[in-house]
């Protein structure tokens, strides 16, 4: 399980897009997300980096929490 500290989520919309967009890499993962405490639970077997990127590329600043 990786956790990533992002920002700028607010409403099922960003649950949504980060869910999807961490999916398009891994179609297997299980994507948690904390809304009110600004984190992302990701169980996935692909490197941090490559999640963290697609969690960018959404428009979501993101970082290992």
């Amino acid at each position: 399980m990786q956790v990533f500290k992002v920002g700028g989520m607010s409403c099922g919309h960003c649950v949504k897009a980060i869910t999807k967009a961490v999916q398009g890499e891994d179609p297997a993962a299980k994507v948690e997300v904390d809304l009110a405490a600004g984190l992302v639970r990701v169980d996935s077997g692909l490197d941090a980096q490559r999640l963290l990127q697609a969690i960018r590329d959404e428009g979501y600043e993101a970082g290992v929490a």
